[in-house]
Protein backbone atom coordinates (compact mmCIF):
# COMPACT_ATOMS: atom_id res chain seq x y z
CA UNK A 1 0.00 0.00 0.00
CA UNK A 2 3.05 2.37 1.05
CA UNK A 3 4.52 1.69 -2.55
CA UNK A 4 1.56 2.27 -4.19
CA UNK A 5 0.42 5.94 -2.17
CA UNK A 6 4.38 6.64 -2.98
CA UNK A 7 4.26 5.65 -6.63
CA UNK A 8 1.14 7.94 -6.85
CA UNK A 9 2.82 10.77 -5.69
CA UNK A 10 5.65 10.35 -7.92
CA UNK A 11 3.24 10.54 -10.62
CA UNK A 12 1.75 13.38 -9.86
CA UNK A 13 4.50 15.30 -8.78
CA UNK A 14 5.74 14.52 -13.04
CA UNK A 15 2.57 15.75 -13.61
CA UNK A 16 2.60 18.75 -12.16
CA UNK A 17 6.53 19.62 -13.52
CA UNK A 18 5.29 18.31 -17.25
CA UNK A 19 2.13 20.79 -17.16
CA UNK A 20 4.23 23.86 -16.79
CA UNK A 21 7.02 22.46 -19.87
CA UNK A 22 4.50 22.14 -22.26
CA UNK A 23 2.98 25.20 -21.41
CA UNK A 24 6.69 26.76 -21.88
CA UNK A 25 7.31 24.62 -24.85
CA UNK A 26 4.29 26.13 -26.74
CA UNK A 27 4.59 29.25 -29.19
CA UNK A 28 2.25 31.34 -30.19
CA UNK A 29 2.97 32.68 -33.47
CA UNK A 30 -0.17 35.18 -33.53
CA UNK A 31 0.03 38.91 -34.19
CA UNK A 32 1.50 41.13 -36.42
CA UNK A 33 5.31 41.79 -36.94
CA UNK A 34 8.05 43.61 -38.81
CA UNK A 35 11.59 42.65 -40.02
CA UNK A 36 14.39 42.94 -42.46
CA UNK A 37 16.10 40.41 -44.26
CA UNK A 38 18.61 40.10 -47.61
CA UNK A 39 20.44 37.72 -49.80
CA UNK A 40 21.60 36.53 -52.50
CA UNK A 41 19.94 36.55 -56.11
CA UNK A 42 20.51 34.87 -59.86
CA UNK A 43 17.74 35.16 -62.62
CA UNK A 44 16.07 32.41 -64.40
CA UNK A 45 18.68 31.38 -66.97
CA UNK A 46 17.72 31.12 -70.81
CA UNK A 47 20.57 29.20 -72.53
CA UNK A 48 18.31 29.59 -75.62
CA UNK A 49 17.11 33.12 -75.69
CA UNK A 50 17.29 35.16 -78.49
CA UNK A 51 16.53 38.14 -80.46
CA UNK A 52 13.38 38.12 -82.50
CA UNK A 53 13.09 40.66 -85.42
CA UNK A 54 10.60 42.52 -87.39
CA UNK A 55 11.13 43.16 -90.59
CA UNK A 56 8.32 44.41 -92.19
CA UNK A 57 7.59 46.50 -88.98
CA UNK A 58 3.64 44.68 -88.85
CA UNK A 59 4.08 43.84 -85.07
CA UNK A 60 5.20 40.20 -85.47
CA UNK A 61 8.38 39.36 -84.55
CA UNK A 62 8.83 36.27 -86.20
CA UNK A 63 10.82 37.30 -89.26
CA UNK A 64 14.82 36.65 -90.79
CA UNK A 65 17.07 39.35 -90.85
CA UNK A 66 18.39 38.54 -94.24
CA UNK A 67 21.23 39.75 -96.18
CA UNK A 68 21.39 40.96 -100.40
CA UNK A 69 22.41 37.16 -101.23
CA UNK A 70 19.15 35.83 -98.63
CA UNK A 71 21.77 34.46 -96.28
CA UNK A 72 20.61 34.63 -92.72
CA UNK A 73 22.49 37.77 -91.02
CA UNK A 74 22.51 36.35 -87.58
CA UNK A 75 23.47 32.95 -88.45
CA UNK A 76 26.71 33.15 -86.44
CA UNK A 77 24.14 32.74 -83.26
CA UNK A 78 23.04 34.27 -79.77
CA UNK A 79 23.83 33.79 -76.03
CA UNK A 80 22.09 34.54 -72.95
CA UNK A 81 24.27 36.74 -71.31
CA UNK A 82 26.34 39.78 -72.58
CA UNK A 83 28.42 39.87 -75.28
CA UNK A 84 32.20 39.89 -73.99
CA UNK A 85 34.70 42.73 -75.69
CA UNK A 86 31.43 43.37 -78.10
CA UNK A 87 32.26 40.80 -80.74
CA UNK A 88 31.85 36.85 -81.20
CA UNK A 89 34.90 35.68 -81.07
CA UNK A 90 35.44 36.68 -77.86
CA UNK A 91 32.12 34.54 -76.43
CA UNK A 92 29.81 36.17 -74.00
CA UNK A 93 30.44 37.26 -70.56
CA UNK A 94 27.82 35.37 -68.27
CA UNK A 95 25.84 37.39 -65.98
CA UNK A 96 26.54 37.86 -62.49
CA UNK A 97 24.43 36.75 -59.60
CA UNK A 98 23.00 39.78 -57.51
CA UNK A 99 21.99 40.86 -54.10
CA UNK A 100 18.92 42.35 -52.42
CA UNK A 101 18.03 43.88 -49.12
CA UNK A 102 14.28 44.96 -47.70
CA UNK A 103 11.77 45.20 -45.55
CA UNK A 104 8.59 43.19 -44.51
CA UNK A 105 5.58 43.79 -42.38
CA UNK A 106 2.76 41.09 -41.62
CA UNK A 107 0.03 39.31 -39.81
CA UNK A 108 0.12 35.64 -38.34
CA UNK A 109 -3.05 33.64 -36.71
CA UNK A 110 -2.30 30.38 -35.26
CA UNK A 111 -4.69 27.61 -34.74
CA UNK A 112 -3.59 24.65 -32.91
CA UNK A 113 -0.33 23.85 -34.68
CA UNK A 114 -1.37 25.41 -38.17
CA UNK A 115 -0.48 29.24 -38.65
CA UNK A 116 -1.36 31.62 -41.18
CA UNK A 117 -0.98 35.19 -42.17
CA UNK A 118 -0.36 38.11 -44.73
CA UNK A 119 2.30 39.89 -45.46
CA UNK A 120 4.06 43.01 -47.34
CA UNK A 121 7.72 43.22 -48.15
CA UNK A 122 9.91 45.58 -50.53
CA UNK A 123 13.12 45.21 -51.39
CA UNK A 124 16.29 47.56 -53.21
CA UNK A 125 17.35 44.45 -55.58
CA UNK A 126 20.41 44.61 -58.05
CA UNK A 127 19.95 41.70 -60.65
CA UNK A 128 21.17 41.80 -64.27
CA UNK A 129 19.67 39.57 -67.58
CA UNK A 130 21.05 40.22 -70.47
CA UNK A 131 20.65 38.40 -74.38
CA UNK A 132 23.06 38.69 -77.25
CA UNK A 133 22.34 37.72 -80.54
CA UNK A 134 25.43 38.39 -83.33
CA UNK A 135 25.82 39.27 -86.90
CA UNK A 136 28.05 37.81 -89.74
CA UNK A 137 28.79 42.04 -90.45
CA UNK A 138 30.95 40.82 -87.43
CA UNK A 139 28.55 42.60 -84.96
CA UNK A 140 26.93 42.20 -81.48
CA UNK A 141 23.26 43.28 -80.61
CA UNK A 142 22.93 43.14 -76.31
CA UNK A 143 19.26 43.49 -74.65
CA UNK A 144 19.97 44.42 -70.84
CA UNK A 145 17.63 44.76 -68.14
CA UNK A 146 18.15 45.06 -64.33
CA UNK A 147 15.74 44.41 -61.36
CA UNK A 148 16.04 47.46 -59.29
CA UNK A 149 13.56 47.17 -56.84
CA UNK A 150 10.96 44.56 -55.88
CA UNK A 151 7.61 44.36 -53.77
CA UNK A 152 4.74 41.73 -53.01
CA UNK A 153 2.12 41.23 -51.12
CA UNK A 154 1.56 37.51 -50.37
CA UNK A 155 -0.17 34.95 -47.99
CA UNK A 156 1.58 31.95 -45.82
CA UNK A 157 0.34 29.12 -44.35
CA UNK A 158 2.46 26.47 -42.12
CA UNK A 159 3.22 24.32 -38.88
CA UNK A 160 4.07 25.19 -35.81
CA UNK A 161 6.46 22.57 -34.05
CA UNK A 162 8.26 23.64 -31.30
CA UNK A 163 10.03 27.22 -31.64
CA UNK A 164 9.91 26.71 -35.41
CA UNK A 165 7.36 27.23 -37.91
CA UNK A 166 7.67 25.68 -41.20
CA UNK A 167 5.65 27.55 -43.79
CA UNK A 168 4.75 27.88 -47.72
CA UNK A 169 4.03 31.40 -49.77
CA UNK A 170 2.22 32.89 -53.11
CA UNK A 171 1.31 35.90 -53.93
CA UNK A 172 1.45 39.19 -56.17
CA UNK A 173 4.69 41.15 -56.98
CA UNK A 174 5.98 43.89 -58.89
CA UNK A 175 8.82 45.50 -59.68
CA UNK A 176 10.69 48.21 -61.84
CA UNK A 177 12.85 47.39 -64.43
CA UNK A 178 15.78 49.14 -66.53
CA UNK A 179 16.11 48.02 -69.94
CA UNK A 180 19.19 49.19 -72.05
CA UNK A 181 20.35 48.23 -75.09
CA UNK A 182 24.20 48.11 -76.46
CA UNK A 183 25.54 47.48 -80.07
CA UNK A 184 28.97 47.12 -81.67
CA UNK A 185 27.60 48.06 -85.01
CA UNK A 186 28.66 51.78 -85.26
CA UNK A 187 27.12 52.49 -89.11
CA UNK A 188 23.12 52.21 -88.46
CA UNK A 189 21.10 54.07 -86.42
CA UNK A 190 19.18 53.10 -83.45
CA UNK A 191 16.08 54.20 -81.55
CA UNK A 192 14.78 52.42 -78.29
CA UNK A 193 10.78 52.56 -77.00
CA UNK A 194 9.50 51.11 -73.79
CA UNK A 195 6.40 50.86 -72.59
CA UNK A 196 6.80 51.56 -69.18
CA UNK A 197 9.25 50.41 -66.49
CA UNK A 198 7.63 48.97 -64.10
CA UNK A 199 6.42 44.96 -64.66
CA UNK A 200 4.02 42.75 -62.03
CA UNK A 201 3.92 39.18 -61.87
CA UNK A 202 3.89 36.48 -58.96
CA UNK A 203 5.54 35.13 -56.42
CA UNK A 204 6.00 31.74 -54.31
CA UNK A 205 8.25 30.06 -52.11
CA UNK A 206 8.73 28.39 -48.43
CA UNK A 207 10.90 28.88 -45.82
CA UNK A 208 11.72 28.27 -41.93
CA UNK A 209 11.07 31.41 -39.08
CA UNK A 210 12.43 30.12 -35.61
CA UNK A 211 12.20 31.99 -32.38
CA UNK A 212 14.82 33.16 -30.31
CA UNK A 213 12.56 34.91 -27.85
CA UNK A 214 9.16 35.62 -27.25
CA UNK A 215 9.46 38.58 -29.52
CA UNK A 216 11.83 37.94 -31.74
CA UNK A 217 12.58 35.22 -34.92
CA UNK A 218 14.87 34.80 -37.39
CA UNK A 219 13.93 33.38 -40.68
CA UNK A 220 15.48 31.95 -43.89
CA UNK A 221 13.53 31.40 -47.27
CA UNK A 222 13.44 30.71 -50.97
CA UNK A 223 11.42 32.62 -53.40
CA UNK A 224 10.82 32.44 -56.89
CA UNK A 225 9.30 35.42 -58.98
CA UNK A 226 8.03 35.77 -62.29
CA UNK A 227 7.92 38.93 -63.98
CA UNK A 228 5.87 40.13 -67.16
CA UNK A 229 8.92 42.68 -68.17
CA UNK A 230 7.44 45.47 -70.30
CA UNK A 231 7.70 45.56 -73.84
CA UNK A 232 11.61 46.79 -74.99
CA UNK A 233 12.03 47.37 -78.44
CA UNK A 234 15.00 48.92 -80.83
CA UNK A 235 13.91 50.07 -84.21
CA UNK A 236 17.28 49.91 -86.01
CA UNK A 237 17.41 52.97 -88.80
CA UNK A 238 20.15 53.62 -91.96
CA UNK A 239 22.45 55.54 -89.98
CA UNK A 240 25.30 55.85 -92.52
CA UNK A 241 24.59 52.63 -93.64
CA UNK A 242 24.78 51.56 -97.75
CA UNK A 243 21.02 50.63 -99.24
CA UNK A 244 22.40 46.69 -99.30
CA UNK A 245 22.40 46.76 -95.56
CA UNK A 246 20.51 43.58 -94.31
CA UNK A 247 18.02 46.02 -91.91
CA UNK A 248 16.90 48.49 -94.26
CA UNK A 249 16.72 46.05 -97.80
CA UNK A 250 14.11 46.84 -99.82
CA UNK A 251 11.04 46.42 -99.92
CA UNK A 252 11.29 47.94 -96.51
CA UNK A 253 13.27 50.42 -96.24
CA UNK A 254 12.30 52.31 -92.79
CA UNK A 255 14.37 49.69 -90.93
CA UNK A 256 13.81 46.58 -88.55
CA UNK A 257 12.62 46.40 -85.31
CA UNK A 258 14.65 44.10 -82.16
CA UNK A 259 13.00 42.96 -79.05
CA UNK A 260 14.13 39.57 -76.77
CA UNK A 261 12.25 36.59 -77.27
CA UNK A 262 11.54 36.13 -73.60
CA UNK A 263 8.98 38.57 -72.29
CA UNK A 264 9.61 37.38 -68.33
CA UNK A 265 12.05 38.39 -65.75
CA UNK A 266 12.35 34.65 -63.42
CA UNK A 267 13.94 35.67 -60.14
CA UNK A 268 15.22 32.90 -57.67
CA UNK A 269 16.39 34.67 -53.98
CA UNK A 270 17.83 32.97 -50.99
CA UNK A 271 17.04 34.98 -48.20
CA UNK A 272 17.89 35.28 -44.14
CA UNK A 273 16.12 37.46 -42.23
CA UNK A 274 15.25 38.74 -38.76
CA UNK A 275 11.22 39.82 -37.54
CA UNK A 276 10.52 41.04 -34.63
CA UNK A 277 7.02 40.35 -33.13
CA UNK A 278 4.65 42.69 -30.68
Amino acid sequence: MKKSLKAASLATAFAALAVPAVAQDARDWSGPYIGVFGGYTDHNHQDKETLSFDRNLDGDFGDTVTTVAGADAFSPGSCGSAANAGNITAGCDGDSSGVQGGVRAGYDLQFGQFVVGALGEYAVVKQEDSVTSFSTTPASYTFSRNLEDLASARLRAGIAYGPALIYGTGGYAWGTIDHRFFSSNTTNSFTATVDDEEADGWQAGGGIEYKLAPNLSVTGEYLYTSLEAPDFVVRVGQGAAPATNPFILAPNTTGTDITRSNGRFGLHAVNIGMNYRF
